[in-house]
Parts: C-alpha cells; structure tokens; sequence
C-alpha cells in the first residue's frame, strides 16, 4: 500500500499584507510625525505673538490682516477638494465602505497644509483625524504605485489610516482596534495584520520624533479602591448624557452656519476670528487640548473655574469643527471628558462622597468614557487611554465608564459620530457597473437575522454571488442548505461600483424584524 507524501506550501499572503503595511507605516508616521510637531511648533508660535500683542497692542491689527487671510487660504484650499474638510475619518470610513472615493495626491497635500494652518493657529481642533486621512491617502497612493486593488487596496488604506493615528498619539494597539471597530467594521485577519503592522511601525517613527514619554503621563497618588466604584457608574451616566449633547450639537452646526449666508468656504473665518479674544484672554486653553489635559491634572483648578472653561471649550470646539476646517475632534473630545471627569470629581469631594486624591484618576477615566460614549467605541477608548496614559493600573474603572457612558448614550439615541458624519457626506447610490468585481465581507453577529438559517431562505441582492464563508481559519463553499452562524464572514462576489449598494441591501436583510 503506498502513502502519498502530503506537500506543505507555504502561504505567503499575510506575510506579503504585513511587509506593504511596513512600507505604508514608515511613510505615514514620517508624513504624521513631521504634521504632528509642524502643529506643535505652529501653537507655540502663536501664543508667543499673543504675549507680545498683550504689550505691544498695536499688533493686533496686522495679526488680524493675517489670521483672515489665513482662514481665507484654508478656505480656498477647502472649496478646490472638499474631501479635505473636518477630520477625515468619515471620508476614509466611506472609502473603506465604498461609499465614496477621491484622488490621494490633492487630498494628502491640501490636507497637511490646511491641517498645519487650522490647527496650528490655536483652533479647537483635533491632529488625529487628519492624521488618519493623511495615512490612509499614503496608503491609497502605495496601492495605485504598486498596481494594489481591491481587497489588497482596503487593506493599505486602512493600514495607513492606523499609522496615522498612531503616529499622532504613540498608541498602536488602539489605533489597529479604532479602524477595525470603528472605521472598518471588520476584524478581517488581512486588514488587521496590515494595520497592525503599519501602526507599530509608524509609532517607532514617532517615538523617534518625540520620545518615550506617553502624550497624556498623568500622575495619580493611588489606585481608585473598590468603595468608590459607585462614583463610576454616576460618572460614566453624567459623561453618557452630555456626549449626546455633544453629538447633537456637533451634527446640527453645519446648519446653523448655513444661517450665515457665507459662501462655504468662508465659514473659517468665524472660529479664526473668534479665537483672537481667547488667545488674548486665555492663550494656555489653545488648541486641540492636550496641554489643556496635563495642566488640569497638575492642578486641578476649582469648580466654577472648570465649568467656564468645559462650556468654553465645547462652544467653541463644535464651532471650530462645524466650518469644515480641516480639523478632527478626537483630541477635543478626550479634553472635554478630561474637564468633565475634573468637573464631576470636584463635585463630589466639595459633598464629602470622594477623597481630593482621586480627582487625577477621574480625569483619566473620563477621558475613556466620554470618547466610548460619542464615539461608541468603548473597546478603543479603553485601549487608546492605556497606552496614552502609560499604565495598565487603570483597565477596570475604565471599562465600567466606558460601558456606562455607551450604554447612556445608546438608550437616549445617539448613533457612532464618525457613522453619522459619513451620513451627511453621502447620498444612497443606485447599482452600478464599472465592469471589475470585488469582494465585500459581512462579518455574523449574535442575534443577526440570518443567524441560524439556510442560505435559501433570503432573496439575496441580484448583484451580488454568495461565493464563501469563512468560519474561523477555514472557508467553507456555500450551497443553499448551507447554515449561517454567529460568527461567520460571508464573503461576496459584486461589481466593484455596488460594493456600498450591495452592502446597504444585505445589512437590510439581516436585521431582525422588531
């Protein structure tokens, strides 16, 4: 009896996704990083010019000639490619989703450019969202450079959207988890090891650049007891309730500067203008507010003083956002939950429910909650403040606001901010034919309507060919009594035009009646 010899092939396909995704991070996390301290560099320059026109008050006129003349420039640069408008994530969620899609080259200069004079200039923006569009543009340009299409393509684009992220706040881990759970919607074993990759590699560029030292090393006397684990949950439903406000403020600015009656690309030169008497007033509460963060937990000022400078802060931050200055609102937003968590610890020492030296480990978890709360991306913020803080002490108070905030925010109505700012980019598209095919992957949750039934038993999309299922590390050749479960990815076989129309149909499909 003769035994065939079983051959082994080597399968270099992810070994292929984590070398592009190399090459990919060492571009974007030079690209981020140089942005990054251009921004920092740009921030310190204008308090500095600030202090001197306190002195010398003359100067306020010429500074006023350039600062409109800036929001003019910035403008322009909007008006010719609004792809470079806000933070960019929504358009590389779109992208990724094949909602949309635009040329990498004017988008990746405009985008430095414009983001170096909006934030730089002491607005309440954000780098990292920028940051995420202009690692996902490099990505995008690698894969036309080197012929990427496809899934091949997705896959560096959201390998240099993680880059950029963590390039922006050293914080690799949450940047691969904030594109799988919040831009992409995947856990794709090639979109993750792609953006892994990139991000580790882009975050030795940063730290390179700027050092070891964590963005947010907040120190804490101790470890919040068990006692005080009740403080949690009021903390994460206070930050829960005014992240719903923030979203809702957020998305309905845009109308209220179409009240102005300004030509769109204008409406920059209401936050430019509006910042001079702050930076007049107050030139330490500039920018996205990662100084503002650090200074709030080395002295934590009073509580009246606090809410002056929350209610300061998100008036002018939504206002910064809503004129489509390029600009994000990730760092802003962990600000605002920095001085809400500040706001909320005060409180409770001056009623005799807290000790004053747990007011620095509020900050910290506030921070967390109120992103997962806006963001409804508790799995990211949890990550994302680990490692900006520096510590691992901190994981279960940080999930118990993070979940609080999410489950608040989700019973009052609020859908994930970045998904709802993709909403008003987009406009629903009917099929389409370019002629390419592509693959689309629809990952099986828990509770989906196709959970449990054949693949008969649904009208799929006439556009679309159910061609496999991957079940953990196999795939499995779908027939129609073949059973859906939790837990798989269908993959499917479309036009690459219908890939957002396809999409949309079978999300439709799989909700469950209520």
């Amino acid at each position: 009896m003769q035994h065939q010899s079983k051959q082994h092939h080597f399968d270099f396909t992810r070994f292929g996704a984590i070398g592009r995704g190399l090459l990919v991070g060492l571009l974007s996390g030079v690209v981020v990083s140089i942005f990054r301290f251009c921004i920092e560099r740009g921030l310190k320059l204008v308090q500095w010019v600030y202090g001197q026109i306190t002195m010398a008050p003359w100067l306020i006129v010429p500074w006023l000639a350039i600062s409109l003349a800036v929001a003019v420039f910035v403008g322009l640069l909007v008006k010719k490619v609004p792809d470079i408008k806000g933070s960019g994530i929504p358009q590389v969620e779109g992208q990724l989703a094949g909602e949309l899609d635009y040329a990498w080259w004017p988008v990746l200069w405009r985008k430095f450019v414009g983001g170096i004079l909006g934030i730089g200039s002491g607005l309440f923006l954000g780098r990292e969202g920028p940051s995420i569009q202009l690692g996902a543009t490099i990505g995008q340009g690698f894969a036309e450079t080197t012929h990427q299409t496809g899934a091949d393509r997705r896959s560096l684009i959201a390998g240099g959207a993680a880059a950029g992220l963590s390039a922006a706040f050293n914080a690799p881990i949450a940047s691969t988890l904030f594109v799988l759970e919040e831009v992409y919607h995947n856990f794709s074993p090639i979109i993750w090891t792609t953006a892994l990759a990139s991000a580790i590699a882009a975050n030795f560029v940063s730290l390179n650049f700027f050092g070891l030292v964590p963005v947010l090393h907040i120190p804490y006397a101790t470890n919040l007891p068990l006692s005080q684990y009740g403080n949690l949950i009021g903390l994460g439903i206070f930050l829960g309730v005014f992240g719903y406000l923030y979203q809702n403020v957020t998305l309905t600015m845009p109308s209220w500067y179409a009240k102005l009656r300004l030509p769109g690309w204008l409406d920059g030169v209401v936050p430019f203008l509006l910042v001079i008497p702050i930076g007049l007033l107050w030139p330490k509460l500039l920018g996205g507010g990662n100084a503002v963060i650090l200074n709030i937990a080395a002295i934590t000022p009073a509580l009246l003083p606090l809410i002056g400078i929350f209610v300061l802060r998100f008036v002018f931050s939504t206002l910064s956002y809503g004129s489509g200055l390029p600009g994000g609102i990730f760092l802003p937003i962990l600000s605002l939950g920095a001085i809400l968590g500040a706001i909320y610890a005060q409180s409770m020492v001056a009623i005799g429910w807290m000790p004053a030296r747990f007011v620095s480990n509020f900050i910290i978890f506030a921070m967390a909650g109120y992103f997962a709360g806006i963001g409804k991306a508790p799995f990211t913020a949890i990550l994302l403040i680990t490692e900006m803080v520096g510590t691992l002490h901190h994981l279960m108070p940080l999930a118990v606001v993070s979940m609080t905030a999410y489950l608040v925010v989700d019973l009052l109505g609020g859908a994930p901010i970045y998904e709802a700012l993709l909403e008003k980019l987009t406009q629903p598209k009917l099929p389409e034919h370019s002629g390419i095919q592509d693959r689309l992957e629809i990952p099986i949750f828990e509770g989906a309507a196709f959970e449990g039934h054949q693949v008969r038993d649904f009208k799929w999309p006439k556009e679309s060919l159910l061609i496999a299922i991957r079940r953990g590390e196999r795939q499995v050749i779908p027939h129609g009594d073949t059973l859906i479960r939790a837990g798989d990815t269908l993959i499917i076989l479309t036009d690459r035009s219908n890939r957002a129309w396809v999409r949309h149909q079978i999300e439709q499909l799989n909700v469950v009646p209520s």
